[in-house]
């Protein structure tokens, strides 16, 4: 039999994904362990072997489009195999979204759906044009019922062409008013022929309209705009990422704040002298210096040991019980186009600063590329969000989940400080630790804060 080639599911919030680009066409030979494709997930573009040796056959895998993970995307055929094409039904799987695929990854064998006949519409409801003929989700169904919506003016996104709900809530937030409102049934006739809308009195701003919750759709928030005015962007798989997991952290995670000052004029003066004396090495572009600190390296590290000396706080909530960490894995944000990711320097706590230093550029660089592994920026055990070389004196970053902490860290300045009755300048940073409450109450919270305080104060203490 020819070998399946699927869509591998290579992170852990991974439920669809998309081909970028293909390495062989159809009908090419192809070795096991040569690469055939690059899928770009949420977070980041990798490789993708072949599983086989063989003639690459039935590519359905297009590229740009969102995949189930599990869908098969192509086959291979052995040398000594006849090919058979697949049929039409086979083709669409692999383009279909996450219904019918298991948690794991692993494509489920769609279930028979037994077709609601032309002529017999669901109990307790008139027939909608054209819905007797669309394959739809019970779910879909009611909602676009109860919405008015004609489903066979709606595209289908599950196994087989099936609607599902995202698809209906898709069709309702359609930016396109007029689109939506020919698509509702009491802008049908009988014979399908759209009429014409009515007119309709306008709403004032704090009283939605009939029907419509406010500003859900986005058909709600565009009417608000003059048409012509703006442009529309659609959302990539990382947006779409970052959008369902800060709401996810805002709306389950108790979040709270301390915030305190960090005089840095110790760690400045250390940081020059570590960097004064960086041995020389040859690269390609000539002698360049082995390593050059940051004030973020240093920062990366302090946190690392703070979470070391207040172990109480390297901790992650689960319903079940309370997971103590035992090494300090930092998560740094790092801006990419189109949005953030957070490579991990793993056992901070037990690293030089300059191999800190090196490996955060690394793994920044890489990032940027979208070329990390996803163990390289999964997990985790607290975070650190740095925006002070933009000048933000201080601001408070969302919890990522699975942390418990993470540390917004603002830009250093030159401030007024008042030490024994006297008035000084000192460079001050400020920081602001967001915490989950539910693992990490308000007075551990403090104590780690402050743990962090005197390493940044007293920096010696990060290179013993």
């Amino acid at each position: 039999m020819p070998t399946e080639v699927i869509l591998p599911k290579v992170d852990m919030d991974m439920a669809t994904g998309q081909i970028s680009r293909w390495f062989a066409e159809e009908g090419a030979r192809v070795k096991k362990g040569d690469v055939l494709f690059e899928i770009e997930t949420d977070k980041a573009a990798m490789e993708i072997d072949a599983p086989a040796s063989g003639v690459l056959r039935d590519v359905t895998g297009k590229e740009g489009v969102d995949i189930a993970v599990g869908a098969a995307v192509a086959w291979i055929y052995a040398d000594d195999e006849s090919y058979a094409p697949i049929s039409p039904l086979e083709g669409e799987m692999s383009t279909k979204s996450t219904e019918g695929v298991a948690s794991g990854g692993t494509a489920l064998e769609p279930r028979p759906v037994e077709p609601t006949p032309p002529d017999r519409p669901a109990a307790g409801r008139p027939p909608v044009e054209g819905e007797g003929r669309t394959r739809a989700t019970p779910l879909a169904r009611r909602l676009a019922r109860e919405a008015g919506l004609n489903l066979s003016t709606v595209s289908g996104t599950g196994p087989h062409g099936r609607v599902v709900k995202a698809d209906v809530d898709a069709a309702l937030s359609s930016p396109l008013e007029g689109e939506v409102s020919a698509k509702r049934t009491e802008g049908v006739a009988s014979e399908g022929t759209a009429l014409a809308p009515s007119p309709v009195e306008a709403t004032p701003p704090d009283r939605p309209l009939a029907g419509h919750p406010p500003l859900n759709g986005e058909g709600d928030v565009l009417r608000l705009f003059e048409a012509g005015s703006y442009e529309l962007v659609p959302h990539d798989n990382m947006r779409k990422t970052i959008a369902r997991r800060l709401v996810e952290a805002k709306t389950t995670i108790p979040h709270f704040y301390l915030t305190l000052d960090c005089e840095l004029d110790a760690l400045l003066a250390l940081r020059t002298q570590i960097n004064a004396a960086a041995p020389v090495k040859k690269t390609e572009k000539g002698e360049a210096p082995a390593y050059k600190l940051s004030v973020n390296d240093m920062v990366i590290k302090a946190m690392a040991m703070a979470l070391k000396a207040v172990p109480d706080a390297n901790a992650s909530w689960t319903e079940s019980a309370m997971v103590k960490h035992k090494h300090a894995d930092v998560g740094v944000a790092v801006s990419i186009p189109g949005g953030l990711i957070t490579p991990i320097i793993r056992k901070a706590d037990e690293k030089t600063l300059s191999t800190i230093s090196n490996e955060m550029k690394d793994l920044a660089s890489r990032a940027r590329s979208r070329k990390l592994k996803p163990e390289e920026y999964q997990g985790g055990t607290a975070a650190v969000s740095n925006l002070g070389m933009f000048g933000i004196k201080d601001f408070a970053a969302v919890i990522n989940p699975p942390h418990a902490t993470i540390l917004a860290v603002g830009a250093g300045e030159e401030r007024a400080v008042v030490k024994n009755g006297e008035i000084r300048i000192a460079t001050v940073m400020s920081v602001t630790l967001s915490t989950d409450h539910r693992a990490v109450d308000g007075a551990l919270g403090a104590e780690l804060l402050v743990a962090f305080k005197r390493l940044i104060e007293n920096p010696i203490g990060l290179l013993v």
